[in-house]
């Protein structure tokens, strides 16, 4: 028997509960790791709130690092007493020990620490594939203008540091001063706090009034529209999150008047669905790690048994970098 944290139907923070349960043996394609560090992101609160409805009881957590204690039948990229980190559906990390299918978990280079890896696999393969792999019309080249949103958020963090190394000038967005300033040493060229400023004409100034060619978006609902009036003709609004809540129904004809734009929702998991596709992109980012391009900033640590004070802090925005529990 081990402890997790459980769900048995959507709610508050008041909803999770420590609860003891049986860990078995993995089975065909599967690993039973232990623990060392967790994750804790936003898809934990849309999945905890009902946004992303899950079937119940339901064990949240979709990022961690550990050891691998057993592989199943035809697991050949990982043996027993590998140091591993993933971001991987089904949820389940915030545990001390589970069993989860293989093809997302990773070797994590001896470089790395546990608690960098349990931080950095959701957040850092989303920023990589975003400024990678979701890019507008004729890609990204040194010196576009990019609109980041949360800029000083765990992806947002990440991302602002691989766009400064791609060359690219990143515009985020935060909402404090000290948050900006975060964003800003890091690597953003210019930040704008939200809160004391309407973004949309600040991004004009700074482009000459030309916008931006892509909008990097995990705010949602608050965000959307000036997003839209922020990008030059031809643009990409990436959507990636919901943090203010879910963008309305739009019309399309709409995304022609603002200069013939193009908007996607993207997802992690479409992205990581193969192991080779999943193993390709964790490189990469294992590489802008170790390098030193990219740091991984933990700014919160809580025990597993303090994960509703965790998930309050997160929705109250009083966050920056990544939030791990601790096991």
């Amino acid at each position: 028997m081990v402890t997790a944290v459980q769900i048995r139907q959507h709610g508050g923070p008041e909803q999770m509960e420590l609860v003891d349960i049986e860990v078995g043996q993995p089975g065909p394609g599967q690993i039973r790791i232990r623990h060392k560090a967790i994750g804790l992101n936003f898809i934990d609160v849309y999945q905890r709130t009902g946004l992303y409805p899950q079937q119940m009881p339901l064990t949240l957590g979709m990022e961690g690092s550990g050891i691998v204690e057993a592989v199943g039948e035809g697991v050949t990229h990982l043996k027993a007493g590998d140091r591993a980190a993933y971001a991987s559906h089904p949820p389940g990390s915030y545990s001390e020990v589970r069993v989860m299918p293989a093809k997302n978990v990773c070797k994590l280079p001896d470089a790395i620490s546990f608690e960098t890896g349990a931080a950095m696999m959701l957040k850092g393969l989303t920023a990589q594939y975003l400024l990678k792999r979701t890019q507008p019309q004729g890609g990204l080249q040194p010196g576009d203008f990019v609109l980041f949103h949360a800029a000083a958020g765990g992806v947002g963090l990440i991302a602002v540091q691989w766009a400064k190394a791609m060359g690219l000038r990143l515009i985020g967005t935060a909402g404090s001063d000290e948050k900006c300033e975060l964003a800003k040493s890091l690597g953003a060229e210019f930040m704008i706090n939200y809160s004391k400023e309407d973004f949309l004409p600040r991004v004009k100034e700074i482009t000459g009034g030309k916008g931006v060619k892509v909008v990097y978006d995990s705010v949602g609902k608050d965000t959307w529209d000036k997003s839209l009036d922020c990008l030059r003709p031809f643009g990409l609004m990436a959507s990636f999150g919901n943090a203010s809540g879910p963008v309305p129904p739009f019309a399309p004809g709409l995304l022609g008047n603002k200069g013939s734009l193009y908007v996607t929702r993207q997802t992690l998991f479409t992205h990581i669905a193969t192991r080779e596709a999943n193993q390709e992109m964790a490189d990469d980012l294992f590489e802008a790690v170790t390098s030193g391009k990219v740091q991984i900033r933990i700014d919160q640590r809580f025990p597993l048994a303090q994960v509703r004070e965790a998930h309050q802090a997160l929705e109250a925005r009083k966050t920056t970098g990544c939030t791990i529990l601790t096991v």
